[in-house]
C-alpha cells in the first residue's frame, strides 16, 4: 500500500506552533508536504499605480517564511518555496509527489476567498479534496453562541455574549518531527527586486526595525511581558496600551503567532498583575475576531457603501488631496506626523490610525477606499478584514452601529501642534503653513 501524502499550503499561518493543518496532517499522514507560493497577484500595482504590496510588508513576509522554513528543517521537515498563481502551482506539486490531499486555512476576505475557489477547482479536476480549517480567530466557530448568521452585528453584544457563553479552545502543541516526501528542488526565496519592489530604507527615527517570522514574533512577546514585570516593579512607561505597546499585529498578521497563544499568555500574566494593558490586548483580539466574522456572516456587503448622504458628499478634487494625505502635506500637524511615520517605519499606532483615517474621509471628504487601499500597500501589519473593516466604519458604510472614529480627526487639531511625536516626524514644522482649523480643507 502506497504512502499517503499531504500538502500544506501556507498562507498567512507561518508558524509551527498551534497550528492544526500542519498537526491534523502530520497525524493523517505518512508524508507531509509544505508549500508556500508568492502569488504575483499580491504584487502588482492598484488602482493608484502603487503596489498592492510595500516593501516594507514585503521585507516582512519574505523574514517570515524563510523562518518557517528554517523551523520545518530543524524538526526533519523541508518548506517548498514557489512563486506563481497557487492555482497553478499546487495543482503541478500534488501531481509531482502525489499528493492524496490539500489542506489549508480558510480566508474570509472576498480576494483571499476567491484565490481558494480557483485552488479547489483546479484541484478537483484532479479528484483532489482542498479542506478547509478555521485558524486564524481567537474564538474558534463552533464554541460561537450562535450561527454565524445570527452573529450582533454590534461589536457591544458580541462582546458580551461572546466573553460569557464562549472559551478560548488550550493552545496545540509543537511537532517533534515532520516527514516529507524526497524533494529535490525546494526552491528559494524570491528577492525583493524579483518582486517589482526595491528595497526599503531604515528611517532612523523608528523605534526599531521589525524582523519577520516565527522565532521573532515569540521572543517578542516574551519580551513584552518582561518589561511589563519592570513596568510592575514601578519601572517603564505606562502610556502605551495594547498592541501599541506589544506590538505584535505584524506577527498575529502573517500568523506568525496565534492569537489563541497570546490570548493564554496574557491571560496567565493578567491573574499575577493589575497592569490594564493586558485588557487593552484581549479587547484587541476580539475586535479581530469581530472583523473575520463580519465578512463571514456579510461577505463583502460588510463593506459595501451605501447612499452617501450630503455630509459625506465626494470631493471634487480628489487626487490633489489625497496625494497631500499619502505624502504628508495636509497642513494639518498630527496627521501629517503619522502619515510620514507610515511611510517611513510600515506602522503607526491604531489610535493613529483612526485620526489619520478619519482626517481623510471626514474632512478632505475623499472616497474611502483610497485610504483603505494605501493602508493595505503601506502597513506591515495589513490584515484584510480588520483593515477594511475600521476603514468602512469610519465612512460609517455599514451596520456595525458603534464606530471608535466619528471624533478622530477634530481630535488630530485639538492635540497640540507642538508635541514630542510631532517633532520627530515633523522637524520642519516651523518652515510650513500650517493651519490651526479645518477651514482651508472645506470641499470647493
Amino acid at each position: 500500500m502506497s504512502d499517503r501524502t499531504i500538502l500544506v499550503w501556507f498562507r498567512n499561518d507561518l508558524r509551527i506552533h498551534d497550528n492544526e493543518i500542519l498537526l491534523e496532517a502530520l497525524r493523517k499522514a505518512d508524508k507531509v508536504l509544505p508549500v508556500f507560493c508568492f502569488d504575483p497577484y499580491y504584487f502588482q500595482t492598484n488602482t493608484s499605480g502603487n503596489p498592492k504590496t510595500g516593501s516594507i510588508r514585503a521585507r516582512f513576509l519574505l523574514e517570515s517564511v524563510a523562518d518557517l522554513r528554517k523551523n520545518l528543517r530543524a524538526i526533519g521537515g523541508e518548506l517548498v518555496v514557489r512563486v506563481g498563481n497557487p492555482a497553478g502551482v499546487l495543482p503541478k506539486l500534488a501531481e509531482e509527489f502525489q499528493v492524496n490531499e490539500v489542506y489549508h486555512h480558510r480566508e474570509v476576505a472576498h480576494e483571499e476567498t476567491e484565490i481558494s475557489e480557483q485552488v479547489e477547482t483546479a484541484l478537483w479536476k484532479m479528484r483532489l479534496n482542498l479542506k478547509h480549517f478555521i485558524g486564524h480567530t481567537l474564538y474558534h466557530k463552533e464554541d460561537l453562541p450562535f450561527p454565524i448568521k445570527d452573529i450582533p452585528d454590534s461589536f457591544a453584544v458580541f462582546k458580551k455574549k461572546i466573553e460569557r457563553d464562549s472559551t478560548v479552545r488550550p493552545c496545540l502543541g509543537v511537532p517533534e518531527s515532520v516527514t516529507t516526501p524526497v524533494i529535490n528542488d525546494p526552491g528559494e526565496l524570491p528577492t525583493l527586486h524579483e518582486l517589482g519592489l526595491d528595497e526599503p530604507v531604515f528611517d532612523p527615527r523608528s523605534e526599531g526595525v521589525f524582523v519577520g517570522g516565527e522565532t521573532a514574533a515569540l521572543e517578542q512577546l516574551e519580551k513584552f511581558f518582561s518589561s511589563n514585570d519592570q513596568l510592575e516593579a514601578g519601572k517603564g512607561n505606562r502610556s502605551l496600551t495594547g498592541f501599541q505597546s506589544a506590538r505584535l499585529s505584524a506577527w498575529i498578521a502573517l500568523g506568525c503567532i496565534s492569537m489563541r497563544h497570546v490570548y493564554h499568555e496574557v491571560v496567565k500574566h493578567q491573574h499575577s498583575s493589575h497592569n490594564g494593558q493586558y485588557n487593552a490586548m484581549l479587547l484587541d483580539l476580539l475586535w479581530r475576531d469581530y472583523f473575520r466574522f463580519m465578512f463571514k456572516k456579510h461577505g463583502q456587503k460588510f463593506i459595501a457603501a451605501k447612499n452617501q448622504s450630503e455630509e459625506h458628499a465626494a470631493a471634487s478634487n480628489q487626487e490633489i488631496l489625497f496625494k497631500n494625505w499619502e505624502n504628508g502635506q495636509t497642513g494639518v500637524p498630527m496627521v501629517d506626523a503619522i502619515m510620514h511615520e507610515l511611510n517611513a517605519t510600515g506602522y503607526i499606532s491604531n489610535q493613529n490610525r483612526q485620526i489619520t483615517a478619519g482626517f481623510l474621509v471626514n474632512e478632505l471628504k475623499v472616497e474611502w477606499t483610497k485610504g483603505a487601499a494605501y493602508f493595505e500597500e503601506k502597513l506591515i501589519d495589513y490584515s484584510p478584514a480588520s483593515n477594511w473593516g475600521n476603514w468602512a466604519f469610519i465612512a460609517g458604510v455599514n451596520d456595525a452601529r458603534e464606530s471608535r472614529y466619528h471624533v478622530a480627526a477634530k481630535r488630530a487639531v485639538e492635540l497640540e501642534t507642538k508635541s514630542e511625536f510631532i517633532d520627530t516626524w515633523l522637524p520642519l514644522l516651523k518652515d510650513l503653513d500650517y493651519h490651526e482649523d479645518f477651514d482651508h480643507l472645506a470641499v470647493k
